[in-house]
Formats: structure tokens, C-alpha cells, sequence
């Protein structure tokens, strides 16, 4: 997914923006059923890559489309009602997914996406089909594409493998990084002198496209590297089954929905930036109830911060796709959603493999400080292991019973320090986003086009 999102400008420019939609839903149908079809774990990793692969151009044409369906006065109403899908979908998707897979058969999780594919494509087609952009027989950038996958590539498998073979304690994480870090260096040179580049890196030249991408990136790193990791720390240490996992983070789409229309509709009235730094304070503050945490949280008291998320999902990814795509000329936008897309990508690829190894290394630190105070000469010690003692248990098994419950508070104190560094690093952002000039309000609204 990573690999083909920067294409989406340079494929659209080929194909036209209506045809390459269509055929990436359609191979997405196709590859859904691979996925489901698959007779074993390697199998179904390759049809999960093909998925990815094909899906890239998804989401940025699926808001060029929109946008060009609506007047530009209201441009910002309708990256609201984009933005709503786009929020509530990623709560949705888990939790009906863990519905289907405890009800009935884990390969339906991706034929659902036959029909649905189906009736998509169909749909597009038929409304949008006398309406395909421009079409460009511009050259195939091959080696600026082949630099692409190479790099981005061995990042990915870096980021997924770095925690099971201890990241650089690794040769095969040292090597993959490396390739990356080199592939990286001559993709950069390659694409800012190439005449048709694949990925046009010169986008990075506009304040405002490289101030809101950069802040898009870190926050969405930060809002996906924790959305990982709750639910994780739910079920591996709270004893919550997938399904009441999914259902304690599917209300954060309740004032996502309320709310976003509104942003959206008065996106091009109040400057941006402040609404950008609003959804940071909000996001900050959900973190910081979350980092108070313990393991005696109810259901309840875990809700309330995630209603409250909902929030600052709104006023999240509409303010700053408008202050992403401000200064970019229309006929780059394409090219911009994709770029400022890849780089939302790979961000929560980081985000996920950072705040899980943040996670394993505090545990591992408050599992040794812990343990220190289980010993012979502490009565607290001796009251517990005398209990479980008296209830049969012989000394390997109370041991390994006290193991356990100091796994769940070590691992508890580990996910709060998380969430408090996270709500710090959402107050630092916030200047970020002034970097960024103010949009004009006229083409407030419509520079929305670029919404992530």
C-alpha cells in the first residue's frame, strides 16, 4: 500500500482518474478473494500484499471524485461527509471483523468485500464514467520506481520484523535498514532531477504542504501507534475477548460523525490552524485519562476517553488536509493527496513499531523494579505466596502465579507511559502547524481536496 499511494498522481495522469478507480476496487474484489481462498499463512500474506498493492489509489481518487462532484463553495462540506467514512470505517472494519470471525469463519472477513467491491465499482462507473480526467502519455519513470520499491520495501519489513529480532541487534534488521537508508538517498536525488519523476518530491517546496504533511504524519504516527496498542494491552493483560475490545473503541466514531459535516462546512470561515491545534489539545487530553489508567479501569471509566477521541478525530484530518493542499496548484493535486498520503502511510507504520517496542522495553523495566520487592524478607511477599500456598499451590506455582500478576501491572504501568509521552508529543505539534501560512478563505473549502 505504502509502494503504490505515491503513484496515484502518475497512474491517474496515464489511465484517468475514473478508470484507475474502478480497476483498483476491482482488483481489490479479486484480491479479497485470494485472501480468502488462501490455503496457508504464505499464501495469504501474498494476497494480503497484492490487496495492499491495488488498494493504493483508493482513497485519494475517491476524494478527487467527490470534490468534482460538488460546487467549490462547498468543497469543505464534502470532505466532511468524506471524512466521516474515513473515521468511522477503521472502528467499524475490527469490530465487525471480530463479529464474523467469531460467528462464522475467518475467510468471510474478506468476501464481504466481494459484493460491496462489486456494487462500488458499478456505481462509479455509471455516474462518473463521461467525466475522466485528462489523459498524459507521459514516460514511465522505471528507475525512480524501481528505487521506490526497494526502499520502501525493505522499510516495511524492517518496521515488522524489527521487535521479533530485537532490531539492530539483528544482521538481517542491520541490512534491511541499510538498504532502505541507501535506497532512500538515491531515490531523493534521482526524482529531484528526473524531468517526469514518479513521485514529484519538489511538492515539498510549498511551506504549507510540507508544514501540514509533516504534522499530519506525526499525529496520525501517534494516533495509530496507540490505537494498536490498547486493544493489545486489553486482550494479552485485561482478559477482554476481540469482540468487547472492538467494542470498547467503536464509540469514537459517534462525535466524528456529529461533527465532522460541521468542520467541514466551516473549514473555509475559520482559519484551519486553529482548529488543527484544537483536535491536538483534545488528542492530548484523551491520551493523558488514558495514561491514568490502572488495572482496576472499568468498562465505563476506559469509554469516556474514546467518545471524547471522536472529537478531535473531527477536527483532525479536514483542517489539516485543507492546510496540506492550500498552495498546491489543481493540476498537482492528485500528485500532492497521493505523496501526503505515503507519508501518512509509512508514519503509522513507525508509529505501530515504535509504541510496541516503547511498550515491551518499559514492561521489561517495571517488571525487574517490581520483582525486586518479591523476596523472602518482605511480609507482603510472604502473605501472598503463604495464600496461594493454602490453596494447594507448591512453590514453582505460586512463583509463577506472582509472575503473572506482576506481568499485568509492569505491562500496565508500560502502556500508560506511552500514552503520557504521546499526549506530550500532540502539544509539541502544535507549533508545527503555525509554521503554515494562513489559506486564503475563498480557497479554503476547496483546497480540502487533499484530505488524508
Amino acid at each position: 500500500n505504502a509502494i503504490s499511494v505515491p503513484l496515484t498522481g502518475w497512474l491517474s495522469d496515464r489511465f484517468g482518474q475514473v478508470r484507475l478507480f474502478v480497476l483498483s476496487v476491482l482488483l481489490f474484489v479479486l484480491s479479497s478473494w485470494l485472501c480468502g481462498l488462501a490455503p496457508n499463512m504464505n499464501s495469504l500474506i501474498a494476497a494480503r500484499a497484492l490487496q495492499g498493492f491495488v488498494a493504493g489509489p483508493m482513497i485519494p481518487l475517491s476524494q478527487s471524485l467527490l470534490l468534482g462532484s460538488y460546487p467549490r463553495a462547498l468543497a469543505g462540506l464534502a470532505m466532511g461527509l468524506w471524512a466521516m467514512t474515513i473515521l468511522v470505517a477503521p472502528v467499524i472494519g475490527p469490530l465487525l471483523g471480530g463479529w464474523i470471525t467469531e460467528n462464522i469463519s475467518w475467510p468471510w472477513i474478506f468476501y464481504i468485500n466481494i459484493p460491496l467491491g462489486l456494487l462500488s465499482a458499478f456505481m462509479v462507473w455509471t455516474i462518473y464514467r463521461k467525466r475522466e480526467s485528462v489523459i498524459k502519455k507521459l514516460p514511465i519513470d522505471a528507475i525512480g520506481l524501481g528505487l521506490l520499491v526497494v526502499w520502501v520495501g525493505a522499510l516495511q519489513i524492517m518496521l515488522d520484523k524489527g521487535k521479533e529480532l530485537d532490531w539492530f541487534a539483528s544482521p538481517e534488521v542491520i541490512g534491511l535498514g541499510v538498504v532502505a537508508l541507501v535506497g532512500f538517498a538515491f531515490f531523493m536525488v534521482w526524482e529531484l532531477t528526473e524531468e517526469h519523476p514518479v513521485v514529484d518530491l519538489r511538492l515539498f517546496l510549498h511551506r504549507n504542504f510540507w508544514s501540514g504533511t509533516v504534522a499530519t504524519a506525526i499525529g496520525y504516527g501517534l494516533f495509530f501507534g496507540n490505537v494498536v496498542l490498547l486493544p493489545l494491552w486489553l486482550q494479552q493483560f485485561m482478559g477482554y475477548p476481540a469482540i468487547d475490545a472492538g467494542m470498547l473503541l467503536a464509540p469514537v466514531g459517534l462525535f466524528a460523525i456529529l461533527l465532522s459535516p460541521i468542520v467541514g462546512k466551516n473549514v473555509s470561515k475559520v482559519d484551519p490552524r486553529y482548529l488543527a491545534s484544537f483536535a491536538f489539545v483534545v488528542f492530548a487530553v484523551v491520551l493523558y485519562m488514558r495514561s491514568r489508567f490502572n488495572t482496576q479501569a472499568d468498562f465505563g471509566t476506559m469509554m469516556l476517553p474514546t467518545l471524547i477521541q471522536g472529537i478531535s478525530m473531527a477536527f483532525f484530518f479536514i483542517p489539516l488536509s485543507t492546510i496540506t493542499l492550500s498552495d498546491i496548484p489543481v493540476e498537482q493535486r492528485a500528485s500532492a493527496s497521493g505523496l501526503s498520503n505515503f507519508v501518512r502511510i509509512v508514519a503509522g507504520s513507525f508509529g505501530t513499531s515504535i509504541a510496541t517496542t516503547v511498550w515491551q522495553d518499559r514492561a521489561a523495566m517495571h517488571h525487574a523494579q517490581l520483582a525486586e520487592s518479591i523476596n523472602r524478607g518482605s511480609g507482603a511477599a510472604d502473605q501472598v505466596l503463604g495464600g496461594l500456598a493454602s490453596l494447594g499451590l507448591n512453590s514453582e506455582q505460586s512463583l509463577a502465579q506472582v509472575n503473572r500478576l506482576i506481568d499485568l501491572q509492569a505491562y500496565s504501568l508500560a502502556v500508560n507511559d506511552v500514552f503520557f509521552v504521546s499526549s506530550l508529543i500532540f502539544l509539541l505539534l502544535i507549533p508545527l502547524v503555525w509554521v503554515s501560512s494562513a489559506p486564503a478563505r475563498a480557497g479554503a473549502g476547496a483546497a480540502g481536496a487533499g484530505a488524508h
